[in-house]
Order: C-alpha cells, then sequence, then structure tokens
C-alpha cells in the first residue's frame, strides 16, 4: 500500500466517522482557549476545564489577567501540573498580548511564538482551531497514532511527524485531522494498550497488521 492510498483510506474513514471533531477544552473566546493550551502541557483536558471557570470569573479578559502577578493566577491552577511555571507564562502572556499585540491574540504563526508559554505545538492549536489555519498541532496523541497507522515512517520529533502529516494531507483537512488523531488516540487507539477490536482502521493499520503478522 501507497502511503497516498493510506491516507486516503484515513482521511476517508474520519470524513464518514467523525465528520465534526472539535477541542474537547471548554472556551468561549481566542484568550480563554489560548489559556486553556498553555495549562494542558503535560495535564489533561478534563483537569484544565475543572481549573479554568474559577480562573475565568476571576480574570474574565486578557486584560484583567495583565494586571494580575503571577503568584495571583497561581492561586487558581494548583491542581494542574507545573503550576508555578504556568502561571509566569499565563501572567507574562497577558501582558504580551496587551502590550504588543493590542489585547487581541494574534493570527500570526510567528507572533503567537513570541508569547510565553506558546512554542511550535501551541502556535498551531490557535491558529488552526481559532483562524482555521492549515495547521496541525503534534501532541504525544498525534505523534503516537499517526506512527502506528503508518501515515508517518521514521519520524523522530513532533516536527518531523507535522512535516510528514501535512504532506499528505490537504490543507483545507488540516485543522480536522488534528483533531480525528488526537480525538482516536485518547479513545482508541490508547498509549498502553490500543483498542484494535473496536478500531475501523485495521484493514490498513500497519501497527495491527504487523502484529497480526507476528
Amino acid at each position: 500500500m501507497t502511503q497516498k492510498e493510506r491516507y486516503r483510506l484515513f482521511i476517508e474513514y474520519f470524513q464518514q466517522t467523525r465528520p465534526v471533531a472539535e477541542t474537547e477544552l471548554e472556551y468561549s473566546s481566542p484568550y480563554e482557549l489560548l489559556v486553556a493550551v498553555i495549562l494542558s502541557a503535560q495535564c489533561t483536558d478534563k483537569r484544565v476545564n475543572q481549573i479554568t471557570p474559577a480562573l475565568f470569573r476571576a480574570f474574565p479578559t486578557v486584560q484583567d489577567m495583565a494586571t494580575a502577578s503571577a503568584e495571583e493566577v497561581l492561586g487558581y491552577i494548583k491542581s494542574c501540573s507545573y503550576p508555578n511555571n504556568k502561571a509566569k507564562h499565563l501572567a507574562g502572556m497577558a501582558r504580551m498580548v496587551v502590550e504588543c499585540f493590542k489585547g487581541q491574540i494574534p493570527a500570526d504563526h510567528n507572533d503567537l511564538q513570541k508569547i510565553p508559554g506558546v512554542g511550535r505545538k501551541t502556535a498551531n492549536v490557535i491558529a488552526s482551531v481559532i483562524y482555521n489555519m492549515p495547521y496541525i498541532a503534534v501532541d504525544t496523541h498525534v505523534f503516537r497514532v499517526a506512527a502506528r497507522i503508518g501515515l508517518t515512517t521514521g519520524a523522530k520529533t513532533p516536527l518531523q511527524t507535522e512535516q510528514q502529516l501535512i504532506a499528505f494531507i490537504p490543507e483545507e483537512l488540516r485543522p480536522i485531522a488534528h483533531h480525528w488523531l488526537i480525538l482516536h488516540g485518547r479513545y482508541v487507539c490508547k498509549a498502553r494498550r490500543p483498542e484494535c477490536e473496536n478500531c475501523g482502521l485495521t484493514t490498513f493499520c500497519r501497527h495491527f497488521l504487523k502484529s497480526r503478522s507476528t
């Protein structure tokens, strides 16, 4: 099977079975999504969604958070992973957005990566989810699932995975393909034990076909 054929089957399957796929982080504005994504690093979406309601009541806008100290933010996010660093990132993020971007979360990918706490993955999430731009954010689920299915070969880094995915996935499908891979990894192709018996990709999944042949 060629890579082109494997990607065609992957896209057709999810277009039929999951025509709507969205982030499970809860937000109502670009600012809230950016906060949630920063908090989600090495932390579950479920935990983030438990943290953010009180945080957003305390700091409903980026301008409100820009006036807060890292210590004030920390009081609301202590139950997430790496709360001290994330509190510093959130306070710094808000100040930069207000001072450098007039209080608006930028759409430009390079501008996003200038913000404290925002690396390539977070920038890709904001650009694709908020602005529907053709980026694929590679988290641990995307990295694992893409390799198992066989969408990527020999990728050692998230960037290498991203480059291989965008080489075959059409621009208009990249934002949703990102969520297809995440949700599949979260609920079916799990890290410790992939639930192949519940997976509709087994006819072309490299991991499954290899396991059956050994």
